[in-house]
């Protein structure tokens, strides 16, 4: 399978004649040669959007994502919150029926039941999927091949980044997304207890969190009564899941996300962490290799003399 799971149609680009005679001034799309500057939002106009659509219901919020928004696109590993969006988007109907494609990181260690929704989806909405893979490995066996055996115990920082962090990295290039849409809620525990609404990351890229405001009863009343396929794992305690060998059961009280990583203080797998964060593990990353590289030199000049 190629690292897309669908190809989207693009007309011939046409070049917009300048009218010198009616040129406004103004930049537009339609009809100026200036270039426009990329989607961005100043700290004020982030601030002020997020304290108004807090107020709003997810079908409003996404609703002025299809509206505002160029360049975008739902990231989602087909968690309860993410069927949710995408089922919504499926009833917009008139102006704002848009269809908004998927990206989805399949990192090689998915449940079965996971890879098996994802068909099931395809058949109910028609959505285009994406779907990347890490760099140089098309399955579980290609991986350790090239990474060694469970990288995400001997290098759990270089397994979020070649299996999560490079592949969205190389989506939102590839795909020029702007904006995605996330099923991230403040209710799911952990970081995400003061999640906003709208949120712009060290890159620029735009992440709305639609149904932040939601309970998991809201989303799971929503997901029964609207008849939405779902991962059957969460018939069998499964409340948010992730790679099959970082996600169990939650016990009754527990947090939504605290199978995920069970026992330990992490709670993110890394595409929702800072950007910097993976830049300085590539540059230490870099300066380790170049260390062995110097002593593999000193060893050999050593051998010589």
């Amino acid at each position: 399978m190629s690292s897309q799971s669908s190809q989207t149609y693009e007309e011939p680009y046409e070049e917009t004649p300048t009218i010198l005679s009616t040129e406004s001034g103004y930049a537009s799309g339609a009809s100026s040669q200036d270039s426009l500057p990329e989607v961005y939002f100043s700290k004020p106009h982030l601030k002020f959007l997020n304290a108004q659509l807090q107020k709003l219901e997810p079908q409003d919020i996404l609703r002025w994502c299809i509206t505002s928004l160029p360049g975008l696109y739902q990231t989602t590993s087909f968690g309860l919150t993410g069927l949710v969006t995408l089922d919504i988007l499926s009833k917009f109907d008139g102006p704002l029926k848009s269809q908004v494609d998927l990206i989805f990181l399949d990192t090689l260690h998915h449940f079965d039941e996971t890879l098996s929704l994802i068909d099931r989806v395809r058949r109910r909405y028609g959505t285009n999927i994406h779907i990347y893979r890490p760099a140089g490995a098309e399955n579980a066996d290609e991986f350790v091949a090239k990474h060694g055996q469970k990288l995400w115990e001997t290098n759990e920082e270089l397994y979020d980044y070649v299996a999560k962090v490079e592949p969205a990295q190389r989506a939102y290039s590839e795909l020029q997304v702007k904006a995605v849409l996330t099923g991230r809620r403040r209710s799911q525990g952990g970081k995400r207890g003061d999640l906003d609404i709208i949120e712009v990351d060290d890159a620029g890229l735009i992440k709305v969190n639609p149904l932040a405001n939601w309970t998991f009863a809201q989303v799971k009343e929503y997901i029964d009564a609207n008849n939405v396929p779902y991962n059957e794992l969460l018939n069998n305690g499964y409340k948010s899941v992730g790679d099959w060998h970082s996600t169990q059961p939650v016990s009754q009280g527990e947090d939504e996300r605290s199978g995920r990583w069970k026992g330990r203080a992490k709670t993110e797998c890394g595409i929702h962490n800072p950007k910097s964060k993976y830049a300085q593990f590539l540059r230490q990353q870099e300066m380790k290799r170049q260390e062995e590289g110097l002593s593999q030199a000193l060893q050999q000049v050593t051998l010589s003399t």
